[in-house]
């Protein structure tokens, strides 16, 4: 019982605020998600990566296996579910990105925070820059189907991972009255993203469920299998371990989705496994959590 009252609190408040932007939409208010998306991943977001990177007690070089592992593990993530398309004749563009990448900021920053505390949160944001790097590089590619993978440089979280890396490399620290100012800025990142998470799914509208629930499943298992064993060939252990296979096990990102829209993927499976993979991770993730706390 305690246990679950534990898991339970770690959660619930993850899902309520998503809840929160689902009722939202449902009471027919306006939620200018443009708008929101923006300030969320242009100063918000970044100000939580270079806060937690920058001001981080973790040692550096722990930070460092963690990317290493990070960037493994999507990288393993990436040639198995190609390989995967390619031997049932799926279309890559439309298949690849979104099953490799998962909801590691709206999602998974949240739930390692409440779960691991703020060592967990410094240790996930290292997990989501480096899963936004690989996205915004070769996952934009394989979406785009082609062009520069150098676009990314133009993403403010990638510069500010770029500068938070540089900043806990070289011991630097930013001043009192800089990191004051990010930190409040950075607060708004997990409730705007958790939010706008429920109002994004609220709004999608799918069709032919079936085949894409057990992608879903598939996606959601295969992460957590996948993240565990990256984190025992590195030697993770700990809250390093536990946030690894967390943070490889969330559902699909809304992110996804709206990449498949934009560079002409079919976006439409896409939503349909934003939303099955959300709906399934409400059971996964407790249970996944109960076997890490």
């Amino acid at each position: 019982m305690t246990l679950a009252l534990t898991v339970l609190g770690i959660t619930a408040p993850v899902f309520l605020l998503a809840a929160i932007g689902w009722g939202w939409v449902r009471l027919g208010l306006s939620y200018d998600t443009v708008f929101v998306t923006r300030l969320a991943m242009t100063l918000a977001v970044p100000a939580l990566i270079l806060t937690a990177l920058a001001e981080t007690t973790l040692d550096p070089a722990a930070v460092a296996r963690m990317a290493l592992a990070a960037l493994t593990a999507y990288g393993i993530a990436l040639a198995l579910w190609a390989v995967a398309c390619a031997a049932v004749g799926a279309e890559r563009r439309t298949w690849v990105a979104p099953l490799a990448f998962g909801n590691t900021g709206n999602v998974g920053l949240p739930l390692a925070l409440f779960a691991f505390g703020a060592e967990g949160l410094a240790l996930a944001v290292v997990v989501f820059a480096c899963s936004a790097i690989i996205q915004f590089t070769l996952g934009l590619w394989i979406v785009a189907g082609g062009g520069s993978p150098l676009r990314a440089l133009r993403e403010p979280m990638v510069a500010a991972t770029l500068l938070g890396a540089l900043m806990l490399w070289q011991g630097w620290r930013l001043p009192a009255v800089a990191a004051n100012a990010l930190g409040l800025v950075g607060q708004m990142a997990i409730p705007l993203m958790l939010i706008t998470l429920g109002v994004a799914v609220a709004r999608l509208r799918v069709k032919a469920m079936g085949m894409v629930t057990a992608l879903a499943a598939a996606k959601l298992a295969a992460g957590a299998a996948l993240g565990a064993g990256t984190a025992l060939a590195f030697g993770l252990e700990g809250a390093a371990a536990g946030v690894l296979t967390l943070q490889l096990a969330m559902p699909v990102a809304v992110t996804s989705y709206l990449l498949a829209e934009k560079y002409g993927a079919d976006a439409q499976p896409v939503a349909g496994l934003v939303v099955a993979s959300t709906l399934l991770s409400i059971v996964a993730l407790p249970a996944l959590l109960s076997a890490l706390v």
